[in-house]
């Protein structure tokens, strides 16, 4: 069966969805791909701190009544040094922006319902989905499903379809660039319904290595743990975990924390990745197609948000305005952005994390580092600044 529409964007992740609701507000046809269905995407546990421009777009868009009702804000966050805490006051460092607690999944459940509603295009359980002529006048993009074989002609493509989708890899190998840091380490998480140790996160360096307290709501927690990549999540019971998240927290945010059995655990690796260009011909990058952060500082979601804001707008400037200029650069601006993202988060987790070659010169230097940060408002406007996202202008 043939299809037509303007935008084509593979993958119903944040990304994907984002821009589908965008491009719509803006009377741009758009039609969705994704392999898999929507309780499989839904369902993916991943981050939930939402930057200051993530909520703004929420609010503008029509799907923060549920955000407003239920997120954590947060006007600051604290950082613990072998136990010892303090905190850095973020809405004051930056004018009043904060940061807000706020789980994927019920981003991905608002947007979802919100594309029922307004009868957004998405087809679901897309098979063998192929992208050609990209670099031509009319781009096609073919999947199977439970109809049959489909085939969608369309003027662009938006490659929203992560890490291993078929986006990125359409991208001829003389043109694309990929630069990747690999992190010799882990982070053991769980999620357990019982409340936080603290109203906001606590990022922890210990010497035996980084552990963080973080939430989705007054009544769920989300704790990590560094640990090796060789590590079995079967050798860590919900007691051998408290125990050793207590130690890394310290006594005193220890004595805070309430123990209680784990629904969720599982160990992700840490890497950094970023291909250029995020454009080609008709086909553009967004999200994890084109950029992996570490989780340190949470930008994963609010650079696939980034991502598609600019985009929106270089789209909807093609269409009504009939100018180019947005959309030839936007690989250009959002890669000045997705880099310093890069930095914030690799910087993050260099500070926080024990590296197995370091030695007691590393040690002391990370020790220096934080207790700068604890005496220094500049330092800590700096953090605070990256935390809560950089405008889209500062790109």
């Amino acid at each position: 069966m043939r299809h037509r529409t303007q935008v084509a964007i593979i993958g119903a992740g944040p990304a994907g969805m984002f821009l589908v609701h965008l491009l719509r507000a803006e009377g741009i046809d758009a039609t969705v791909i994704e392999r898999r269905d929507r309780d499989y995407v839904e369902g993916r546990v991943r981050a939930g701190v939402l930057e200051q421009g993530t909520v703004d777009l929420m609010r503008r868009l029509g799907l923060s009544t549920r955000l407003e009702r239920e997120g954590l804000v947060h006007g600051g966050t604290n950082v613990s040094l072998d136990g010892r805490l303090f905190r850095i006051d973020m809405a004051a460092l930056t004018g009043g922006a904060t940061v807000t607690v706020y789980g994927q999944q019920e981003v991905m459940r608002d947007l979802f319902d919100a594309a029922e509603t307004r009868g957004l295009d998405i087809r679901w359980n897309a098979a063998d989905v192929t992208l050609s002529d990209l670099d031509g006048g009319r781009p096609l993009v073919t999947w199977r499903d439970a109809a049959g074989p489909q085939w969608l002609e369309c003027d662009f493509v938006v490659g929203c379809d992560g890490y291993h989708g078929v986006s990125r890899v359409a991208i001829p190998a003389n043109v694309l660039r990929t630069f990747e840091r690999v992190y010799p380490f882990g982070w053991l998480g769980v999620l357990a319904d019982v409340p936080p140790a603290e109203h906001e996160l606590i990022y922890a360096n210990h010497e035996r290595g980084f552990a963080l307290a973080s939430m989705r709501s007054p009544t769920r927690s989300r704790y990590y743990i560094q640990c090796g990549l060789d590590e079995d999540v079967a050798d860590w019971s919900d007691d051998r975990f408290w125990d050793e998240l207590c130690v890394r927290l310290g006594p005193e945010t220890a004595a805070k924390v309430t123990r209680g059995p784990s629904f969720e655990k599982s160990i992700a690796p840490l890497r950094s990745f970023v291909a250029e260009p995020m454009r080609w011909g008709r086909l553009f990058l967004a999200g994890d197609a084109a950029h992996i952060v570490p989780p340190t500082g949470a930008k994963g979601m609010n650079l696939a948000v980034s991502d598609v804001t600019m985009l929106g707008e270089a789209l909807a400037d093609h269409y009504h305005d009939r100018s180019d200029a947005g959309i030839d650069g936007y690989s250009a601006r959002a890669l000045a952005r997705v880099w310093k993202a890069e930095r914030f988060s690799w910087w993050f987790t260099s500070v926080t994390h024990r590296f197995p070659t370091m030695d007691g010169f590393d040690r002391r230097i990370q020790m220096a580092e934080l207790d700068y940060l604890r005496g220094s408002p500049a330092a800590q406007r700096t953090l605070a600044e990256n935390y809560v996202g950089l405008p889209l202008e500062a790109a």
